[in-house]
C-alpha cells in the first residue's frame, strides 16, 4: 500500500488530495495548524501535528508521494528539498499569479495582464524575490523563487500552478459573491464587463487528480492545472443560481465600478492545461460539476448558523468590495 504525507493538508487543496489518494487505497498523513476535517478521519487519513522542523521524522516511516501545499518561499523551498530525499516523488503547489505578459504585468498588478492566448508552462514568470509573500507583490515573486529552489535541487519534484482553486474548506471561497447575495434574497445580480471577465478557475477535485497522475509518473517539471472548461463571470453566476434554485435580473454593466466579481478580468487569464493531460490526467468534471460540492457546504454553514466560521465575515476586506448594495440600489432606482 503506497504512503503519502501532505504537508499543509487541511485546507481545501491538500483535503481534497487527502480524499483522492485515500480512495485509492493509499495511507495518507496529513499535516496542519487546525484539527482534521470530518470527512479525512471517516477516510482513515491521519493527522499529524507537526511543523516543518518535525516532518523528517514522520518521513522517516517512509513516503511515496510528499506534497507541499504550504510552500510560499525560497526558505520553504529549502525546507522541502531536504525533505525530498527521503520521498519517492514530490509535488509543490505554486500558482497561476507567477506568470507576466509582455509587459511585465501580472495577477497582482496595478495594471491588468494581457495574454496572448492561453498561457503555457514555457510563458514568461516575475523575478524572484524574497519580499513578503503575502503582499501583492511578492506572492508570485516568492513562489517563483520557491520553484526555481526545488527544480534545482536534482530530486524528482513537479510543481503544479492552479488558478482561482474552488472546493470543500476553501478560506477564500470566490463563489460567495453570488451565494451571500441569494442568502440576502437579491433579486438582481450586477455584473461589470457584461460577466465577461474570465479568469480560469480550478477545482481541488481536479487538482487532487492530477497529483495522483503525477504519483504514478514522477518527473522534474512544472504542470499548469484548471478546470477543462473556461467560465465566465455570467456563467458562473448562472452556475451558482442554478444550483440553488434561485431567479434573479442580470443587469450587465460596462466598465465602471459596480458589478465586481473575483473573475472580471479585462482580459481573459486561461492555462493551456494540454501537458498534464499527455500525462494522462482526466478531470473530474467541469466547473459547474465540481463546484456543486462547496457550494452545498456554503449552504449548509449558512442554514446551521455557521458554528465552524466557514463564511466570511461581514467585514472581510476582500469580500466586502463585492457587496455595496446601497450602491447597487440607487443604480437600480434610477
Amino acid at each position: 500500500m503506497p504512503h503519502a504525507l501532505i504537508v499543509g493538508g487541511s485546507g481545501v487543496i491538500g483535503r481534497a488530495i487527502a480524499l483522492r489518494l485515500a480512495a485509492a487505497g493509499w495511507q495518507v498523513r496529513v499535516t496542519g495548524r487546525s484539527r482534521l476535517p470530518a470527512e479525512l478521519h471517516t477516510a482513515g487519513v491521519r493527522f499529524v501535528a507537526a511543523d516543518r522542523a518535525d516532518l523528517r521524522r514522520e518521513l522517516a516511516a517512509g513516503a511515496d508521494l510528499l506534497v507541499d501545499c504550504v510552500c510560499y518561499t525560497a526558505d520553504h523551498a529549502r525546507a522541502l528539498v531536504e525533505l525530498a530525499a527521503e520521498a519517492g516523488s514530490t509535488v509543490l503547489l505554486s500558482s497561476k499569479a507567477v506568470y507576466v505578459d509582455a509587459a511585465g504585468n501580472h495577477s497582482n498588478s496595478d495594471i491588468e495582464p494581457r495574454f496572448d492566448g492561453p498561457i503555457p508552462e514555457s510563458a514568461a514568470t516575475m523575478s524572484p524575490s524574497n519580499i513578503d509573500y503575502n503582499s501583492r507583490a511578492g506572492y508570485g515573486a516568492s513562489k517563483v523563487a520557491a520553484e526555481q529552489v526545488s527544480l534545482d535541487s536534482g530530486h524528482t519534484i513537479t510543481v503544479l500552478r492552479p488558478s482561482r482553486v474552488h472546493g470543500v474548506g476553501n478560506r477564500r471561497p470566490r463563489e460567495w459573491v453570488f451565494v451571500k447575495r441569494i442568502l440576502d434574497r437579491r433579486r438582481s445580480v450586477l455584473l461589470r464587463r457584461r460577466g465577461s471577465g474570465i479568469v480560469h478557475t480550478t477545482a481541488a477535485a481536479n487538482l487532487a487528480a492530477l497529483v495522483e497522475t503525477v504519483a504514478h509518473n514522477p518527473g522534474t517539471r512544472i504542470l499548469n492545472i484548471a478546470d477543462p472548461d473556461t467560465p465566465s463571470a455570467l456563467e458562473i453566476s448562472r452556475t451558482v443560481a442554478r444550483h440553488l434554485e434561485h431567479d434573479w435580473t442580470e443587469v450587465l454593466l460596462d466598465d465602471q465600478p459596480l458589478g465586481r466579481t473575483p473573475w472580471d478580468a479585462a482580459h481573459p487569464v486561461i492555462l493551456d492545461t494540454s501537458a498534464a493531460m499527455a500525462l494522462g490526467y482526466q478531470p473530474v468534471g467541469d466547473y459547474a460539476t465540481t463546484v456543486a460540492a462547496q457550494l452545498d457546504w456554503l449552504m449548509s454553514a449558512a442554514r446551521s448558523g455557521d458554528a465552524s466560521a466557514i463564511l466570511p465575515a461581514d467585514d472581510d476586506p476582500y469580500f466586502r468590495q463585492f457587496f455595496d448594495y446601497p450602491a447597487e440600489d440607487e443604480f437600480l432606482r434610477r
